[in-house]
């Protein structure tokens, strides 16, 4: 049933009243206040500091996308999953698929991958084989893994630690053919995992057991591997959330409007000309270093969760950049370790390079889309699989109701 043209009119006139009591229109000024004077931001040592020279940099979005690439090729990594799914005899599983891309294009590579179910069971006596095997004539390679048990948030276990399993396992398997840059589509490291240790208590237990902790190490022997053979590799965040600047703000008393970091950096690198968005060019600023909220585990004085490092504390730190695409006005994070980006000539090329695949691809780098297609398992498939799923588990699917509502 669709809303009454009255009812409309009467939503709107809320949005009216809140506008009127909204005025953002210092907002610049105050995020290039914060960017000025709070930048690096202490506490108890620098959180968040400049890596080089601060900048607030542009680029012509035509100069950008036409300028030759600094790496010759380009790999993208990511992961999809078919989401959590609920049987009625006890199990929570999620199936992740990860995929690699290449541009150009490398179709055997791009033919392989790496499936993982995580399955967590309600029996604790119950096993799984665990080890990897292969098929597709060898292209690809598939597991079961056991989740710890947890008293809640099962489906968010699983669907975390099959992602992220796949995707890391993925990118090491095919480490050796990555010649110039690899991408991850999503942060350097686990970040969901991560923040298990700063939520309730069940969570925080659960990410000190082994299987948590393995899937981290994944992500931290990744970077090792192309740190020692020189390859940068960096993340790119579509959609990042963080607030380590706007809390820290928060704290000391500045008046943050933004609800992240994001809203900040978008504010900060938004440009308008006679109350018009400039849409011609990129805008993006330089490296920062960062040490806050999730960061923390991997920053020199961190744990790393328990891991033992194989490089120098300070090279796992996680380095950050903002670039601003005003043509669909998002702003993107992208993320490095510390170890590729130290040069002032190799964050030269990164940069360079991000700004030009995001030129390009008015998005995403194209390797990064190309391996989300591939990785991607679409609405119908999902379908498919948890029906092969019921058969093959003698077991039907908890069905909630708005599943039934809207005919899922």
């Amino acid at each position: 049933m669709t809303l009454d043209p009255v009812h409309v009119e009467g939503i709107a006139d809320l949005a009216s009243a809140i506008a009127r009591t909204v005025d953002d229109t210092d907002h610049p000024d105050l995020a290039q206040t914060v960017w000025e004077e709070y930048l690096p931001l202490y506490d108890d040592g620098p959180v968040v500091e400049p890596l080089g020279e601060k900048r607030l940099r542009a680029a012509d979005v035509e100069d950008a996308a036409l300028s030759e690439p600094p790496f010759p090729t380009v790999h993208g990594v990511d992961s999809g999953t078919i989401n959590p799914t609920t049987f009625q005899n006890g199990l929570v599983i999620d199936v992740a698929q990860a995929a690699m891309a290449a541009v150009p294009s490398d179709l055997d590579l791009h033919r392989s991958r790496h499936l993982v179910a995580t399955v967590h069971a309600s029996d604790t006596t119950i096993s799984f084989p665990e080890d990897w095997t292969t098929y597709d004539d060898g292209y690809s390679r598939q597991r079961v893994l056991h989740a710890p048990r947890v008293d809640r948030y099962a489906e968010g276990v699983v669907h975390a630690l099959s992602l992220y399993l796949a995707e890391s396992t993925h990118a090491r398997y095919h480490a050796n053919v990555v010649s110039d840059l690899l991408i991850l589509d999503g942060p350097l490291y686990p970040t969901e995992l991560l923040s298990w240790r700063e939520r309730d208590q069940p969570l925080a237990e659960l990410a000190a057991e082994a299987t948590p902790r393995a899937v981290v190490e994944s992500y931290v022997r990744l970077v090792e591997e192309f740190v020692e053979r020189g390859v940068p590799i960096i993340g790119f965040v579509k959609s990042p959330s963080g607030g380590t600047l706007t809390r820290a703000l928060r704290s000391r008393g500045v008046r943050s409007p933004w609800p992240d970091d994001t809203a900040l950096f978008r504010r900060l690198l938004a440009r308008s000309k006679d109350d018009k968005r400039v849409t011609d060019q990129l805008t993006f600023t330089s490296w920062l270093v960062s040490r806050g909220g999730t960061d923390g585990a991997l920053a020199a004085d961190g744990d790393a969760f328990g891991l033992e490092r194989a490089l120098a504390p300070e090279a796992y730190e996680v380095t950050t950049m903002y670039v601003y695409d005003p043509r669909v006005d998002i702003c993107y994070r992208i993320e490095a370790p510390y170890a590729a980006v130290e040069d002032s000539d190799d964050r030269d090329a990164l940069t360079r390079q991000v700004v030009h695949d995001v030129a390009v691809g008015r998005g995403p780098p194209p390797a990064v889309k190309k391996a989300d297609e591939l990785a991607r398992i679409g609405r119908p498939e999902k379908a498919s699989l948890r029906r092969k799923f019921e058969h093959r588990l003698d077991s039907e699917r908890v069905r909630t109701y708005d599943e039934v509502r809207w005919e899922e």
